[in-house]
């Protein structure tokens, strides 16, 4: 008779422990999962079912992998965001439930936009499409672009979009940030996940990011602020009077990055905290922009 789920579960968490996964038996049930194409709570009504011999050698592979520290979106090809299953592999970044909150806050400016002004988004480096997809998805009247350096991003991001139905209205651009869009005043709101880690920082991160995931998405040059530089210099010529912008921040970046968008002419109108209360999402507008116009859009 072959292993149980049981059996299995607790074996897979047992190795999984010893190589440091933090975590281990919902990671060993996530791959089990995934191999049994069931629910993971359905795990638990079949705790006596023996696997075959062809699904206990895939989950076997399956665990060696995460083993080696290989997050779990990649080895399965999916993750979870904002309540969308998106497709990953390791030319994107793994969704962050942080991002989540950006991701919330920038729908609902969109929702509060007048039905009239057809409001139109932004996403620069849109990995899996994740932002992008949540935003049309939640704000179905708005019109989407996203960016990314990577080919292979965009194909992603693509795949997303279409399985969720909402490709009709992102238009993807390959290339670096704004160059990859004409010139013009265009987006009611601008967001974006970017790299902010300092380079010499991500030797320090857990081996699932710092070996796995794209270094582009992640390294912000020296200091962890390239990205806020050339952003803040660069973004207010794309926005529509009331316009804003929104952006993740690093856990200590909030001061530095709202210093750098001062010194370019903007109006920092919040910095909000995570689950965790480390000051995440940026929100700013162009401090030229008349207050009775900002106004009309609801939001701070």
């Amino acid at each position: 008779m072959g292993v149980t789920i049981l059996e299995v579960i607790q074996r897979s968490a047992d190795f999984l422990d010893k190589r440091g996964v933090s975590a281990p038996r919902l990671q060993a049930e996530l791959l089990l999962a995934h191999v049994l194409n069931m629910p993971r709570m359905n795990l638990y009504l079949n705790f006596q079912r023996a696997l075959s011999a062809q699904e206990a050698d895939t989950l076997r592979e399956l665990v060696r992998r995460r083993g080696r520290r290989e997050p779990v979106q990649y080895i399965v090809g999916s993750a979870s965001f904002c309540g969308l299953e998106l497709a990953v592999s390791r030319h994107v970044l793994v969704p962050r439930p942080e991002t989540e909150l950006l991701a919330e806050r920038a729908w609902t400016f969109l929702r509060q936009l007048p039905p009239d002004r057809q409001p139109r988004a932004l996403d620069l480096g849109t990995g899996s499409g994740c932002l992008a997809i949540a935003l049309a998805a939640q704000a179905p009247q708005a019109r989407v672009d996203a960016t990314d350096l990577s080919g292979d991003a965009l194909n992603t991001a693509r795949q997303n979009a279409a399985r969720h139905q909402v490709a009709d209205r992102i238009e993807f651009h390959l290339g670096d940030g704004f160059a990859a869009l004409e010139q013009g005043g265009c987006f009611d709101l601008i967001v974006s996940n970017p790299p902010y880690i300092a380079t010499a920082e991500i030797q320090a991160l857990e081996p699932e990011v710092r070996d796995y995931e794209p270094r582009v998405a992640l390294d912000g040059g020296a200091d962890g602020l390239d990205f806020y530089r050339r952003f803040a210099a660069e973004a207010g010529a794309f926005l529509r009077p009331g316009g804003r912008v929104m952006l993740e921040l690093n856990d200590n970046g909030a001061a530095r990055v709202g210093a750098i968008f001062e010194q370019n002419g903007w109006a920092v109108q919040a910095i909000e905290p995570d689950y965790n209360r480390f000051q995440r999402i940026f929100i700013a507008r162009p401090a030229s922009q008349p207050h009775d116009v900002a106004a009309r859009s609801g939001v701070v």
